[in-house]
């Protein structure tokens, strides 16, 4: 099996000296560069955070050398292939402390897999069984289970939150019932930052003998993640944000449930035998990954947790809460913001109006400052209903973001303030 050649990142050469954050930021290709002739602060980390060159040089290698479909050839590219292709599924396995590479299923990205899990379930489903979600989900973790009860007659319940852009885990509690089919809650708020106090949702539900479902796309690239210490029956999140691929993500579940659920797609690699009447399926994780998979997207993703490892998550958590600190202070500061979600416990994200000014006129001004932020109603309709306003201006911070980007960024609020004063 050939290796792809690596430099050792340059984070990783110093990891066990203090957090250097602009040694961090030499491995980052995409921002050493200027936009509009402003040096580019990157602040739209929540929607896609962007790639080390390990990971960029390890896609690269895998289609210059390595390409072959994978499981299915005896020649040595797909033997390559393939082998780096469980590589990255084992590694995924560690990140989060799952008991088993049965239980890794890739998908797509956080989207496919909480469709998976819709699907998946809606056999065992019937009208009048309950699914419960919250009022801050991102589009994604509402709209499947929404389909599922127009096929099957079940109720969304909804856990609503309060004007800090917390859930109100009292009214959470009450919603759990004998009808209570499954729980399903982002585990950190893409619109908000609000972190979920995911333990007791758990603990919670399985009083209840109630299965729980978290979105983790936001949760994963900025703190560690541990499936036996969670004990949650299912996980999802994407690669893309955790400075890896686009159209590569993960399914997590537990080894039993997963024996349990039928497969959400049909075609090659998912079966073991095939007549005209009668298929039976392949086993865990393979059951679930229909067709031709993302082969280069599995490495990259492997690389990409290779690379937060190296730096430490606990390290990248610390350092972010630090800059999350410094940039909340520094936004409320500026006359006319308000900030949309202001939960005690946050990761690195804040959302905010400016009295007078639309959300895309405030992104439009901040780029040619060369600020990149996201505005909109971040696929969180239900949020933004919820604060009364159109959409929200969010600055979503990653480890390799510095105190200069923050300050850039406030310099370009006031530029705005002023445009349209």
């Amino acid at each position: 099996m050939t290796v792809a050649p690596s430099k050792l990142p340059v984070s990783a050469e110093h990891r066990g000296d203090a957090f250097d954050v602009d040694l961090i930021r030499q491995d980052f290709p995409a921002l050493n560069q200027t936009v509009h002739g402003y040096p580019l602060a990157y602040l739209d980390n929540a929607a896609s955070a962007q790639r080390p060159a390990a990971v960029i040089d390890a896609i690269s290698h895998y289609y210059s050398q390595d390409h072959a479909n994978v499981h299915r050839g005896v020649h040595t590219l797909s033997q390559r292939a393939t082998d780096a292709y469980e590589a990255a599924r084992q590694k995924v396995q560690q990140y989060i402390n799952a008991a088993s590479t049965c239980e890794i299923v890739f998908t797509s990205g956080t989207t496919d897999s909480i469709n998976l899990l819709a699907y998946a379930l809606g056999a065992g489903i019937k009208a009048g069984d309950e699914i419960v979600l919250s009022r801050m989900e991102h589009h994604s973790n509402i709209v499947p289970w929404q389909l599922l009860c127009e096929r099957t007659g079940a109720v969304l319940k909804v856990v609503p939150i309060t004007e800090r852009g917390e859930l109100e885990f009292d009214t959470y509690l009450s919603l759990l019932g004998p009808r209570t089919r499954l729980v399903t809650l982002a585990h950190v708020s893409n619109a908000l930052g609000t972190v979920n106090p995911v333990a007791d949702i758990i603990t919670a539900a399985h009083e209840h003998n109630v299965p729980v479902l978290l979105d983790g796309a936001q949760a994963v690239p900025h703190a560690s993640v541990d499936m036996q210490e969670l004990d949650c029956d299912y996980y999802s999140f994407s690669g893309h944000k955790m400075f890896g691929p686009t159209g590569i993500g993960i399914f997590y579940g537990k080894e039993k449930l997963l024996e349990k659920l039928p497969p959400f797609k049909g075609g090659g690699e998912m079966i073991l035998a095939v007549s005209f009447e009668k298929t039976t399926y392949n086993e865990l994780p393979y059951k679930f990954e229909a067709g031709t998979p993302n082969i280069a997207g599995a490495i990259g993703l492997g690389v990409a947790i290779d690379y937060l490892q190296d730096i430490g998550m606990d390290r990248i958590a610390a350092y972010e809460a630090n800059l999350l600190d410094y940039a909340t202070r520094a936004i409320a500061d500026v006359p006319g913001v308000r900030l949309i979600g202001t939960a005690a416990h946050k990761a690195s994200v804040i959302s905010f109006t400016v009295d007078g000014i639309h959300p895309h006129d405030l992104g439009t001004v901040l780029d040619h400052q060369g600020v990149a932020i996201r505005t909109g109603h971040h696929c969180a309709m239900p949020v933004m209903e919820f604060f009364g306003v159109p959409g929200t201006a969010r600055a979503s911070m990653a480890f390799y973001n510095n105190a200069a980007d923050i300050d850039q960024l406030i310099e370009g609020l006031r530029v705005a303030i002023k445009m349209f004063n």
